[in-house]
This record gives C-alpha cells, structure tokens and sequence, in this order.
C-alpha cells in the first residue's frame, strides 16, 4: 500500500449561477423542473445499501401547487430502524479503519457530482419540494452543499494534522478516532445543504450514521442520497430512514451504541431529545455528544445614523427570501423613530414590487410555505394583529391556500416591544417593527439582548462607530452570528461558521472545523525510545 502525506485540493467556495433569462443553467433547470413535476418517484428506505420498500408510505406535494403529487416515500417500522442500526455498526468495522483519504476522495466527489451533472437536478428538487426561488436554491442546495463537502475534507486534514510536541526522548502524536458507535442525523426542511452536511460530515470523520430527513425534504433528500451512492459510500454507512419521529428516535436512542446526535430543527423537539438521552445515559457505551442548531428570533436594530435604504433592503430580503423560512431570518426590528419614515418607505415599495407565486416562474421572489399546519399557524398571528390594539399591519397581511400555501409577506409594526410576534418564533414572512425613540440606543440594545431565549443571528445598522461598538458589547450573547450593516442571513461555509447559543443550540459551528471536532475521539500515543529499568529518581540520593 502506498503511504505519503497527502494534500487535498484547496476548498474554495462554489460561485453562484446568475440564472439570468436565456442563460444555460436558467433553461437546464427549467426542462429539469419540468422533467421532475410529471414523473412521480417512489423514494424507499435505505439501509445497508439495499432500499427497502415497506408498504406504509406517504405522498410528497408542491407546497405552492399542494394537489399536485410528486410522488410518495416509505415508513419505516421499528424493525427497519434495529436493521439500520445493526447494517451501520458491522460497516463501522470497516469504514472506521478506511484511510482519511479515501473518505477524503468519495465526498471530493460528491461535491463534484453536484457542481456538475446534479446541479440542475437537486436545484429544481429543492424548487420543487421545497419552494425555494432558483435563486435560494442555487445558493442552498448547489453551492452551500458543495461548500460543505469540499471544506470540511481541508478542516479534516487540519484537525489531523494538529499534534503535541515530542523531543528526543519520546514520540507524542494524537490519532482523531470516530466515536464509538453510530451517530444519528437529523435534518429539517428548509435547507437541503444542512440534510447533507449533518450525515456526511460525520461520517467523513469515519463514523457511521443513521439519518432522518424532514417529511417535507424527503424529495430533495433522495437526489442528496442518489449524489452520495455515485460517489462512492460504502452500504451501511449512511442510511437513510423515514416514518414516525418519535419511533424512530426512541428506537435509536435505546441503543447501546447510540454515540451522538447532529441535529437540525426546532428547539421543543431538541430539548426533549437531550432529556431522553440524559435518561438513558445508564445503558449507552460511551457519553453522547450532542450538536444541535435550533430555533431563532433574529433582530435587526438601526441607529438614528443609519441610511435608510440600506436597513428597508436588509429586512426585504433579510425577512423575506425563501418566505421567512431561515432560521436566520430577520424577524424582529427596532428602527429609530428618525429613520423610521424612510425605512418605511423603501419597505413598502420593496413588498410592492414582489412578486409571488410558484418558483418554475423565476421572476418571482415569494413562493409558498412549506404545509398546511404552517400556513394556519402564520394566518392565525396575522388575524390575531388585526384585532389587537397595540399592533397594526401596515403591509400584506393576506393569504390563500386554494393551490398552494401562499401567506403574503406582511410587516406588523408595534407599539409594545415585547408583543407577541417580538417574542415567539414564527418562521414565516412576518416581520414586527418597534419604532425606539432617538436618545434611547442603549436601552433598546438592552431591550433587545433581554427580549427573546434565543441567540442565533442578528445584525446592527450605524454609521456611528461609538453606537456600533455599544451594540457589539451589549450584544455580545443576543446572537452567534452578528452582523455589521447588513441583513442577519447568509452565512457562507468557510467564512462565516454558523451557530448561535442559548435556546438556539450548541454553537457548534456548521461550515467549520469546529463542527468536525465533535466527531472524533482523540488518542494520544507516547512511544518512548528509551524505557527507564530503575524506579530511583535523583532525588533519593
């Protein structure tokens, strides 16, 4: 076998395709959106390398053409999850022992497969599934996935090549082992590049995984596992599996071998998650790390010096790409009141110009939301802010849900800070504004570190210095992501490693090394050279 410190190709970040009319990539993915709405697609489970059909399935739709059926995924029963958990342990025994490079070399691959014969095919499955604008789908499902694969292979080669000092007396080196186990992967809707970064990124460090898209990401996750078995993983590496959460979790979570968790979705279901393995931790092999990334309650706050426009574009696109559905995006505001009538108008001319309606129509820049149960909670918050006093709607505020689930972007603005669409999660295109008075920057910048339990993203607007340094101060624990004149959303892998704290996760920083970390265990090795034979030391004399 032949042996040499590698070098792997340097991780650059995939450039964004304009899709402008008449482009190449804006007519590939069109006849591929196409291609994909009139053929159905069964997707099974995928276990061991074999996919399993098991007879219980459930249909997958267009959120914004919910009739339409895109075809059906299958459930799995608890037997199927003990069959993945077993597939996955046996090619531990393998994958684990497997030479860095070689993982190296299949996720390489995978990213390469997706900036070029799958780029097309995963954009529109994300347009499709997901009702993402080609727009949000090229910068999420193409090149943040792509990102993903091709940095984490450089931070892997940089966390292995970290080791101790040794001298002539002794050879000290860590070796970075996988965890003891299996990890399971769990991964939402919103984002197809996180469904393929919390597997993989794991599993890149040689560990094995079972992984549970969202219900609503089943089609765009199939193209992901379609990327993956071309690339080479090995059967039972990742195995993919649908059905009932709470089956599906509780079964992986009585194992023994059960050794961590990557997780993606809302904090309710983290937390209750974290509590079951605290209850179980008499049976596990090993003390399992925990990585999650949950909700968020993303601010955005303008200084009396800030310009206008500026801050109207930050909470248009900030609040509203991909219908509010980030959990990044920018949901509450706190304008100065001397700003206020500016940033007012920009905004309202901004919402005029949007238009809305289903992603195969690239001119739109408002789709549908993900389902139904999403559509009803976001109408009942908007009719609860028509009746309330305190609050007004002052632009949107309809929807419709006859052919697909459009909630039509809506800004409410506020005269009590801490009202309810302030404080709770809504994940949707609704933003609230608090108009602060001029001479109050730093209570409000209290007002907004004190108002929500969650610390993911947040961004502030000034053109004086003095204010910026208060806010990045008193902020200091209000988000993981902080932002400086401009919008709270967008974190490139790379250059801006993602994560926030308090109820909005472990910090664990996806689209860094700090990420991979989580998924070794090191051992340190000291070979001594020359080994003492008498226990005296000088000292005795």
């Amino acid at each position: 076998m032949g042996k040499g410190f590698f070098e792997v190709p340097i991780a650059i970040n995939e450039p964004v395709l304009g899709y402008a009319p008449g482009s190449p990539e804006r007519e590939a993915v069109a006849q591929t959106y196409k291609e994909m709405y009139h053929n159905s697609v069964e997707v099974s489970l995928y276990i061991n390398g074999q996919d399993v059909s098991t007879g219980d399935s459930a249909t997958m739709s267009c959120p914004h053409d919910h009739q339409h059926v895109l075809g059906s995924y299958h459930k799995a029963e608890k037997k199927h999850i003990e069959q993945a958990i077993s597939g996955a342990l046996e090619a531990r025994k393998q994958w684990s022992q497997m030479p860095w490079e070689q993982r190296a070399g299949i996720f390489l691959r995978a990213a390469e497969l997706i900036a070029g014969p799958y780029r097309a095919k995963i954009n529109a499955a994300t347009m499709l599934g997901q009702s993402k604008t080609i727009h949000q789908a090229e910068i999420d499902a193409a090149c943040e996935l792509i990102d993903f694969l091709r940095f984490n292979v450089q931070f892997m080669t940089e966390i292995y090549s970290e080791q101790p000092e040794s001298s002539s007396e002794a050879w000290n080196r860590l070796e970075y082992r996988p965890l003891e186990g299996f990890i399971y992967a769990i991964t939402p809707f919103n984002f197809t590049a996180i469904a393929g970064n919390l597997p993989s990124s794991a599993a890149l460090m040689g560990n094995v995984v079972i992984w549970k898209p969202s219900d609503s990401q089943v089609y765009s996750a199939k193209v992901i596992l379609d990327v993956f078995k071309e690339a080479g993983v090995p059967p039972g590496v990742i195995n993919m599996v649908m059905g009932d959460p709470v089956m599906i979790t509780d079964t992986v979570l009585s194992s023994p071998d059960f050794s961590g968790i990557h997780f993606t979705g809302s904090t309710h279901v983290f937390k209750d998650i974290w509590k079951k393995i605290g209850l179980n931790l008499d049976r596990y092999k090993t003390y399992p790390r925990i990585v999650g990334e949950t909700g968020g309650k993303d601010f955005i706050v303008a200084h009396k010096t800030s310009n206008p426009k500026q801050v109207a574009t930050a909470i248009a696109r900030g609040a509203f790409e991909f219908q509010g559905q980030k959990c990044s995006a920018a949901s509450r505001c706190y304008i100065s009141r001397s700003i206020w009538p500016d940033v007012e108008k920009h905004l309202k001319a901004d919402l005029a110009s949007f238009k809305m309606g289903s992603p195969e129509d690239m001119s739109n820049f408002i789709t549908a939301v993900i389902h139904e149960g999403s559509f009803d909670k976001l109408a009942g918050y908007i009719d609860r802010a028509k009746k309330d006093e305190n609050a007004e709607i002052i632009a949107g505020g309809n929807y419709d849900k006859t052919k697909g689930y459009f909630i039509e972007p809506t800004v409410i603005k506020t005269s009590d800070p801490k009202y309810t669409t302030m404080c709770t999660e809504l994940f949707g295109p609704v933003v609230t504004i608090y108009v602060f008075e001029d001479d109050t920057w730093e209570k409000t910048l209290h007002l907004v570190d004190d108002t929500s339990e969650y610390a993911l993203t947040g961004a502030v607007f000034s053109e004086d210095r003095y204010a910026l340094e208060l806010g990045v101060k008193i902020l200091e624990n209000a988000a993981g992501n902080f932002y400086i004149n401009d919008k709270p959303t967008g974190a490139v892998v790379g250059q801006q490693p993602f994560g926030g704290a308090r109820a909005s996760g472990t910090n664990d920083k996806a689209g860094s090394k700090l990420n991979l970390y989580r998924w070794i265990s090191p051992r340190m090795i000291k070979e001594t050279f020359v080994t003492p034979t008498d226990y005296r030391y000088p000292f005795l004399g």
